[in-house]
């Protein structure tokens, strides 16, 4: 049998990349999953799939997901907190504008997304959040000053949450993903002067020999959806390929 079969699953930001993958293995596992993001429908998801235009930093566009659950499926079992945003600057060189965007979706959301159904997991006798962080959230990427912070956001609300919720049957743990190859991650290496020695710098720097997939995260996200983690809360779970356990010293050097 399916680790999660019957499971509903609520999924922010699933159209692409790591979104996209945890909403297949979902799935695959037997979870119904509602997935939602700004654009428009992919139209191309598994059977299965609920998808709804949402932006997650609107309180209403938040309560509408909530409504749709409901009316779909009565419940939820599963919220995976991933939509979020990159901005590339500096504390001097970020706008106001640029804080709210960033921070609209990746706290503000995170945020809204768990008042909203932290009830509706309660009612039903519990449940998982995953949040979806970032090993920025704890070791600062120059130039993403906006970005660390907001991961860093993410993974004291996730200690909070578990701790404020625990008696309710509800378990909260944050994923925190290396260089896991997305647009989000292209992007990155795109800013450096030559992004080719940057990110072949980059690989040189995980002992495991290779960028991540989405699929190491989304795998990742079955588990702790799953009975398998059962008496696992209130953590941060970093899947970087043991990038920072690394030394800092290129390996090139020895």
């Amino acid at each position: 049998m399916a680790r999660l079969e019957n499971k509903i699953a609520v999924v922010t930001g699933g159209s692409r990349g790591i979104g996209r993958a945890i909403v297949k293995a979902l799935v695959e596992e037997g979870a119904k999953v509602l997935t939602c993001g700004r654009g428009n429908d992919p139209a191309d998801f598994p059977s299965g799939v609920v998808w709804q235009t949402a932006d997650v930093s609107i309180p209403e566009a938040v309560e509408e997901l909530s409504r749709t659950v409901t009316e779909r499926f009565g419940r939820v079992d599963i919220l995976v907190n991933n939509a979020g945003i990159q901005i590339e600057k500096t504390v001097p060189d970020s706008s106001v504008e640029d804080w709210e965007n960033l921070m609209g979706i990746n706290a503000k959301g995170v945020f809204l997304m768990c008042r909203e159904f932290i009830p509706m997991l309660a009612e039903g006798g519990g449940g998982s959040i995953i949040n979806i962080g970032s090993i920025s959230g704890n070791h600062a990427d120059p130039a993403m000053a906006l970005y660390n912070a907001s991961k860093a956001f993410v993974h004291g609300l996730t200690r909070s949450m578990a701790v404020d919720h625990g008696h309710q049957g509800i378990r909260c743990n944050a994923i925190c993903p290396g260089w896991i190859m997305t647009e989000m991650a292209d992007a990155a290496f795109e800013m450096a002067k030559n992004p080719q020695a940057a990110k072949a710098d980059a690989l040189a720097r995980h002992p495991s020999g290779r960028f991540g997939r989405p699929e190491d995260i989304a795998n990742a996200v079955v588990w702790l959806a799953s009975n398998d983690s059962d008496f696992m809360t209130g953590q941060t779970l970093t899947i970087d390929g043991g990038l920072v356990s690394a030394s800092p010293l290129q390996p090139t050097l020895f």
